[in-house]
Formats: structure tokens, C-alpha cells, sequence
């Protein structure tokens, strides 16, 4: 079932460094981006799926999929400097010129390919107009009341990031979690108020480590391709 309601934003710049050209390289014999693309044609009509790209060559590789790329992101919110916000509200001023009706915005970013839709399903059902985000996320590697430590000022000495350090055993310790990158539903009223990180509203939706996976590095890459082609032999 499509959702008319929500408009989707594919985040996809020209300039990644980590990863060169990261968007359009092939991963387990597919463009990375249109692995996001895919999950947000089973979501939506292709009239809300917006592909924020810079980049003439992601535009065309997203077009292979068969979805009309006909927004161009402004080349001043191309570099990697530019925060997530800026790149919604410019696609959503696009969506708003075009006449589309939306009541919330999902951010899919390319750099995590197997998140499922199921996955946004999962966050779509948490929201509610009165909560300004819902995010997914994986409980965190490092817990700062545990095992996350910071360096004093003065003395350089390291001390527990939170609390008095007195958790001997990890699973005493209050969980911690963080973004896994993968799925962000957004209120429109809240992200043109405030920037993501001030959302005092915000929703997890809990998602496994194995799925969480951000590609950022090279490593990571061999990583998740590992585990893709794993799944699919299965």
C-alpha cells in the first residue's frame, strides 16, 4: 500500500570522501542508492520519492531504477559541510513548489542498505503529529556508564562519561542508544524550527546491530557486502 502522505528524501551528494563515489558503487552487483530507492518505491508513488543529488551521474544511475529524478540539489548544499537540515527544507520548498501534501518527511539515507521496509513501516507506525521525530536506532557499542570514558581537563585522567562508574557489570548499567542512520521520520513544523539535534520529542525505534550497519568507511563496505551476499545465499 502507497502512502501519499509522507514524502521521502534520498539524501545522495557528489562528493563523498570516505568511500569515493560511494552513492553509485556497486554493491552485491547493484548501485548502493538504489537499494534505498527500492524501499521507498514500495512506500510511496514515485510523485513523493525525492533523490537530493549534486551530481548528474547519481542522478542518472537513481533513474535506472525507473524513478524520475527531476529535482537538482543547489550546488552550495553539496559539500560536506552542510548539514542534514538544510538538505530537507531545500527538497521539501521543491515538494512544496510542485504542490505535493505531505504531514511528515522520512529520510532514507543510501548509506544504509539493509534497512528493510519493514523498518520504516516500524518508525511510521510510532509517529504521531505531536512528536517532532522518529528515529532508529541500535543500542549503543560504547555505554557511557560503563565502558565510555572521557579525559579530565586539568589532570588528563581518564573518569566514566556518566554516573559515578560504580556498574561493574555491563547489563546493570542503564542502556544507551544511537542513531544507526537509517530511518528518520520527521515532523515538517518541527525540522523548519530547529535543527535535528534539538528535538526535544524524539522517538526510538529499535533496530539489531546486524542491520545497522552505516557504510562510512572502507571497511564497513566489506562488512555489509560480506553479510549481504551471506543473506542471499541463504
Amino acid at each position: 500500500m502507497t502512502d501519499n502522505r509522507t514524502l521521502y528524501i534520498i539524501p545522495a551528494r557528489g562528493g563523498s570522501k570516505g568511500i569515493p563515489r560511494k552513492n553509485i558503487k556497486e554493491l552485491c552487483g547493484r548501485p548502493l542508492i538504489h537499494y534505498s530507492i527500492d524501499v521507498a518505491r514500495r512506500l510511496a508513488d514515485d510523485s513523493h520519492i525525492i533523490v537530493s543529488t549534486d551530481d548528474d551521474e547519481i542522478r542518472q544511475v537513481a533513474e535506472q531504477t525507473g524513478l524520475p529524478v527531476g529535482y537538482r540539489r543547489p550546488a552550495e548544499l553539496g559539500g560536506d559541510k552542510v548539514g542534514s537540515r538544510e538538505v530537507i527544507l531545500d527538497a521539501m520548498a521543491y515538494a512544496d513548489s510542485k504542490g505535493l501534501v505531505y504531514d511528515k518527511v522520512v529520510l532514507l539515507q543510501p548509506t544504509s542498505p539493509m534497512r528493510t521496509v519493514e523498518d520504516v513501516e516500524g518508525c511510521l507506525a510510532l509517529y504521531t503529529a505531536d512528536a517532532d521525530m522518529v528515529v532508529s536506532v541500535a543500542e549503543a557499542a560504547c555505554n557511557p556508564y560503563y565502558d565510555c570514558f572521557e579525559a579530565d581537563g586539568d589532570s588528563g585522567y581518564l573518569h566514566v562519561s556518566k554516573g559515578e562508574g560504580k556498574y561493574t557489570r555491563r547489563q546493570d548499567a542503564p542502556k544507551a542508544w544511537q542513531y544507526n542512520g537509517a530511518v528518520y521520520v520527521i515532523n515538517p513544523r518541527s525540522i523548519r524550527a530547529m535543527p535535528l539535534g534539538e528535538f526535544p520529542r524524539r522517538i526510538p525505534y529499535e533496530m539489531p546491530r546486524s542491520r545497522s550497519l552505516d557504510l562510512d568507511t572502507p571497511l564497513d563496505w566489506v562488512i555489509t557486502e560480506k553479510l549481504m551476499s551471506e543473506s542471499n545465499d541463504e
